[in-house]
Order: C-alpha cells, then sequence, then structure tokens
C-alpha cells in the first residue's frame, strides 16, 4: 500500500509522464497538470488524467511532484500553494538541487509544507510526454536530498515511492549532487556535444558512423532548450569538471606528440578498469 494514495505530477513530459504510467501501474491514483491544452491532450492519449486547473490536479494529494523545468518551478509552486491540503509532501525530478532547495524548498517551509528534493536519474535524448514509458525508472538510480530536515519518516515515505517505480535510492545534500551530477550526467552530456560537433564538422562523416560514434554522442540530441537551462544552472560544479578535462587532454596530447605507446596503453588500461566498475 503506497503512502501516497493520490498523487498530482506537475508537467507532462518524459519524466512527468513516466512517473505517471509507473504510478498508475500499481494502482496508485495519479492526475497530471500541464499548462497547454495540446500537451494534456497527448497525455490523455496514453490513458492519464490530465488538466490545465493546476488547483483540480492537486486537490487531495497526497504527494505533488514537479516534473517541470527549474526555472519554472517557483512560479509553479506559487500558483497551486493555496491548494494544497494539509500534510501534503511535495518533491520534484530536477536534474539539479541546489536551486530548487533555495527557492521551492525555502518558500515551502515558510508557509509548513514539506519539501523533499528528488533526482531520479533515467531519462532519454528523447523529450515529451510521447516518449513516456512506465519502465524508465527501473532500476534507475534516485537522489533524495533533504535540505530543509524534513523528518525521518517522510524521507522514509517517498524512499518506499521510488522505490516501488523501480528506483534505488541514495541520500546526498544538494550541493554534493549536483557536484557528483556535474561529472556523470552533465559533463558527459557537454563531452556528447562536442563529440558530435567535431566529428561531423565537415558533414562528410554521418555516413561512416557506427555504433560507436552513436553511442558516444547519442545525447547531444537531447532537447537544447532543457540542457542550457541545466548546465547554466550547475555551471559552478561544471566548470570545475570541464577544467579538469583539459588537463586530461593535454595528458594525452602530450603522450600522441611523444608517440609514448606504452603510456597511452597504461593510461587507457587505468580508465578502461574504472569505466569497468560501472554495471
Amino acid at each position: 500500500m503506497s503512502c501516497f494514495p493520490k498523487i498530482a505530477v506537475l508537467g507532462p513530459g518524459l519524466l512527468g509522464g513516466s512517473v505517471a504510467l509507473a504510478c498508475q501501474q500499481i494502482g496508485i491514483e495519479v492526475i497530471l497538470w500541464g499548462r497547454r491544452e495540446e500537451r494534456v491532450a497527448s497525455t490523455r492519449k496514453l490513458g492519464l488524467q490530465a488538466t490545465t486547473d493546476i488547483a483540480k490536479a492537486v486537490e487531495g494529494a497526497d504527494l505533488v511532484i514537479l516534473a517541470v523545468p527549474v526555472g519554472a518551478m517557483t512560479a509553479v509552486t506559487q500558483s497551486m500553494i493555496d491548494h494544497l491540503k494539509e500534510g501534503c509532501l511535495v518533491t520534484d525530478v530536477g536534474s539539479v538541487k541546489v536551486a530548487p532547495h533555495q527557492s521551492v524548498g525555502e518558500f515551502l517551509k515558510s508557509k509548513g509544507i514539506d519539501f523533499i528534493g528528488s533526482h531520479p536519474m533515467a531519462g532519454s535524448e528523447q523529450t515529451g510526454v510521447e516518449a513516456a514509458r512506465a519502465e524508465l525508472f527501473d532500476r534507475a538510480a534516485c537522489v533524495i536530498t533533504n535540505d530543509e530536515g524534513v523528518s525521518q519518516g517522510r524521507v522514509d515515505e517517498l524512499q518506499v515511492f521510488w522505490e516501488s517505480i523501480g528506483c534505488r535510492v541514495e541520500h546526498l545534500d544538494s550541493a554534493d549532487h549536483d557536484r557528483a551530477v556535474a561529472r556523470i550526467s552533465h559533463f558527459p552530456h557537454a563531452m556528447a556535444v562536442i563529440t558530435a560537433d567535431i566529428g561531423l564538422s565537415t558533414g562528410d562523416e554521418a555516413n561512416l558512423a557506427g555504433g560507436g560514434f552513436r553511442d558516444t554522442s547519442r545525447v547531444a540530441s537531447g532537447e537544447p532548450k532543457m540542457w542550457a537551462e541545466i548546465m547554466i544552472e550547475n555551471r559552478e560544479a561544471l566548470l570545475k569538471v570541464m577544467e579538469e578535462a583539459q588537463d586530461s587532454l593535454r595528458d594525452m596530447l602530450v603522450i600522441l606528440e611523444n608517440s609514448d605507446e606504452e603510456g597511452l596503453q597504461k593510461f587507457l588500461a587505468e580508465v578502461k578498469a574504472r569505466r569497468d566498475q560501472v554495471s
């Protein structure tokens, strides 16, 4: 039995739609809210309840999940605040966590409403609710951040929810989360963009591209507006990682300039050993 019999998901995109489908699959009542009627219509085609009325969406909800861009969370939260039931828990699915805690978290705390951050690390280069699927979260890591110091009981309830739709849960504070995802999410996306930029710079190579190129550049097909926002929001942590990457690239340049095959093999082997630990 879910701790949250009724859930409202605000934002009918890939993540929001996938959360809703996963909830529906395990028998949780769920409704999606979208600002535009055409997005709501697309959501209904998936067999989900959806509305453009935010008051109707959050009415009676035990858990509200913010699945809108981080930059829109404050405005959306302010528009729903008067319609939340007592005891409602609010979370989000943003790719950064410091910003939501500083804006949404502090605002909700001032209103006596619990906010705990979430980041289910699942997604795709595809966007929109049309790409949503219930199994998106199977075995995906989900980081929970509790900067506002909400009670452990509520944290446990949220963890059980994410686990019920397939996630494995980790706990970090928001700053540690943002530093971590700069390395294993935002930086890899930046490198995929650079790989596609350099690899396809003349336009003559596309017909030769094989699986390796497609694998390493796939996420460069992600939504530019969304990724620009994410990378700017986490730019401080991302810049530090990119500076490290510059150092690593310089090391490889020196090895190649010296035709140091032994040194290159050692470098490749060290990195391979670390990569092979990722399941």
